[in-house]
């Protein structure tokens, strides 16, 4: 059992987490007491995280102030990544729940308290700009403790919000997000959630049964606590062994149309499935960078959780697309990263018809959904990498019955004028491109030098070998590159 959940949160972190035009991710909190006087020390800390991840949609727990949720509006979220705008913010008693969004896709509409006897469950309302769909997002912070009266408020808790689902259409778009500070798929606070004898129910996307609380066996899927010592914050310590932080939904969401949750889309950030009952920062992290693991040790007690979420028109998908990057491929496996896959029309200029970023996992595979192009019409499809050279497929494709699978590393004669390089059995994408002007050249190896000399670090395009460090492998790439000529071929 323990196998297969290594395994599948693997999947989850790693298989196409897509993010096309009408896919958004909608990410969940828990900041822990954030307040404005200590925004100093752990800003750079939250401004690290939200480098890496940029969530369509935000929501927080443990906000204590509308000072504090302007100030993380401006010095974190907006600093890393503008557009974001703020919900309406109600402060009541205890800690409060807050939420946040990308104003260029969605409207917010409202902010509803359901009062119970500790702290408001937050109902709150977001219109999808672009399909007019509403999604209704609860956030929740239940009673902590693992005493039974606390259990039994926690249940208590979700009798207020189950009281208010079960009042909306069958059909509605809801999802409840949050500390829930539930110990086992037993508790009965959870089965409340699950029950489905009225209609306003939740669903548990990744469906584990058993007593998730320092159950090594479930450690892939422990949000809390990111640290073994007390850091004086007022968090949480003793390591990760408590699955606390959760996103459930509607069945309309789990069902497939309008608004829906992409399976295998849930991540527990930062959680590589190797620390159990440890700090998230103990060396080495599989999942994310050691500055990023040290920033979630020290920016709360709580990693946040998130999910990717279509907001469906109709598409067309690429349901198997395999790429290899050289430098993260090492002649076995590859070090997953993020691409841009475009579809242009076959004719001069080749305008860009649709494009979607997809996540390849270490065999070099993903998937992607399109809302712009047409079954029967052929369409080239282009790679673009951060630090690889754009590659274009030899020739354009066409989707048949709204699929198309296509594999850039089987033969050289995949991409347009032989552009790949054989590394092992496997043709791959050209590295060193740092510039992305199409030309592995001077300009590029200049990049990598300077980067190498000031010891840059993270995710950076002088990066070419995933490491999350700027170091002469890189280098070696660039200049071997550049010396064969390697640049962009196309049309």
């Amino acid at each position: 059992m323990h196998l297969i959940l290594k395994t599948l949160i693997t999947l989850f972190i790693f298989t196409s987490v897509v993010f096309s035009q009408n896919q958004h991710t909608i990410m969940s909190y828990n900041v822990l007491n954030l307040v404005l006087t200590d925004t100093l020390e752990r800003n750079p800390y939250y401004r690290t995280i939200f480098s890496n991840i940029q969530p369509d949609i935000l929501v927080c727990q443990e906000m204590t102030s509308q000072t504090g949720v302007n100030g993380f509006l401006i010095r974190v979220l907006n600093r890393v990544s503008s557009g974001y705008a703020a919900g309406t913010f109600i402060n009541g008693t205890d800690t409060d729940n807050a939420i946040y969004y990308k104003t260029s896709l969605f409207t917010f509409l409202n902010n509803t308290p359901i009062s119970t006897a500790l702290r408001d469950i937050n109902e709150f309302r977001l219109l999808h700009n672009a399909t007019g769909d509403t999604i209704i997002i609860y956030s929740v912070h239940l009673k902590a403790g693992d005493s039974s009266s606390d259990s039994l408020q926690r249940a208590a808790e979700i009798d207020s919000l189950r009281k208010r689902t079960n009042s909306l259409p069958s059909n509605s778009n809801y999802l409840v997000v949050g500390d829930f500070n539930i110990y086992s798929s037993n508790e009965l606070a959870f089965q409340k959630l699950l029950n489905q004898s009225q209609s306003g129910y939740f669903k548990d996307p990744l469906n584990l049964i058993g007593n998730w609380s320092n159950n090594g066996t479930f450690d892939a899927f422990h949000t809390q606590s990111t640290r073994v010592r007390n850091l004086g914050d007022g968090g949480a310590t003793g390591g990760l062994d408590d699955r606390f932080d959760m996103i459930l939904m509607s069945q309309s969401i789990m069902n497939a149309g309008g608004i829906t949750y992409y399976p295998g889309s849930f991540v527990t950030y930062g959680n590589d499935g190797n620390h159990f009952n440890d700090s998230i920062n103990q060396p080495p992290n599989a999942v994310v960078s050691q500055q990023v693991a040290d920033a979630l040790h020290y920016a709360s007690d709580h990693l946040p959780v998130y999910a990717t979420f279509g907001f469906d028109n109709p598409y067309l998908e690429i349901t198997s697309f395999t790429a290899l990057i050289e430098g993260f491929y090492n002649g076995s496996t590859m070090r997953p990263d993020t691409v841009t896959v475009e579809l242009r029309n076959t004719n001069s200029p080749f305008a860009l018809v649709d494009q979607a970023k997809i996540f390849l996992n270490s065999s070099g595979q993903g998937s992607a959904r399109f809302y712009n192009i047409e079954n029967g019409v052929p369409y080239y499809i282009v790679l673009k990498h951060r630090s690889a050279v754009e590659t274009w497929s030899a020739l354009p494709q066409t989707f048949s019955a709204n699929t198309l699978t296509y594999d850039f590393t089987t033969g050289q004669n995949k991409a347009f004028g032989n552009n790949l390089k054989l590394i092992g059995t496997k043709w791959c994408i050209y590295g060193g491109d740092v510039n992305q002007d199409g030309f592995v050249e001077t300009a590029d190896l200049n990049l990598v030098y300077s980067d190498n000399i000031s010891g840059f670090t993270g995710y950076v395009p002088t990066d070419l070998n995933g490491d999350s460090f700027t170091e002469i492998e890189d280098l070696n790439i660039v200049f071997r590159n550049n010396v064969s000529g390697i640049q962009k071929l196309n049309p």
